[in-house]
């Protein structure tokens, strides 16, 4: 039986449910419990900060943060970056980034708007919702605590490259305090 992680293509809402485990590591699972991307640091040579990895452990994407409210993903180790996500609005209540794809793109391709207090996120693509981020809720008599360090990810049919939308996550969470 293949343990891979293949993205659904029937028109159908994908839920990702994202954990941090340890001071670094985050992993994103299916409804099945199936760890589908997980993100560490890398290898101490890089000057990279984050390593998004498959569940195979297969490298996906480095994410380097600059000093500028800033931070790039590179395909692999090269300095070929493939994306570049500014952070243009950080008050208490609401932080926005403009996503810009590999290209001299004047406009952004992508934007995210949020809190991270309310672990809520929302990545567009001009008008359309890409992929939404939502703390978890147990409904019912018997209401069980979902801890605040695990919540989810929906990403909504129409746009097949899920290891760039969970970049977009962690760079959006980037520096958060998970536990509050």
């Amino acid at each position: 039986m293949d343990s891979r992680y293949e993205p659904n293509s029937d028109g159908v809402p994908i839920d990702l449910f994202l954990s941090k485990k340890k001071k670094s590591l985050i992993n994103f699972t299916d409804s099945s419990s199936k760890l589908v991307f997980s993100v560490h640091p890398p290898p101490p040579p890089t000057l990279f900060k984050r390593l998004l990895s498959d569940s195979s452990g297969n490298s996906l994407i480095y994410i380097s943060h600059n000093q500028k409210a800033t931070w790039e993903g590179f395909s692999n180790e090269e300095n070929e970056p493939m994306f570049r996500v500014e952070r243009t609005t950080n008050t208490l209540t609401r932080v926005e980034f403009e996503v810009f794809l590999k290209g001299e793109n004047k406009s952004p391709e992508f934007k995210m708007r949020g809190s991270p207090f309310y672990r809520s996120c929302t990545i567009y693509k001009g008008d359309s919702i890409v992929a939404q981020t939502s703390l978890m809720y147990k409904l019912g008599i018997q209401k069980v605590l979902v801890p605040r360090n695990r919540f989810r990810l929906t990403i909504f049919p129409g746009y097949a490259d899920h290891a760039f939308i969970a970049a977009l996550t962690v760079i959006f969470f980037y520096g958060r305090n998970f536990w509050i």
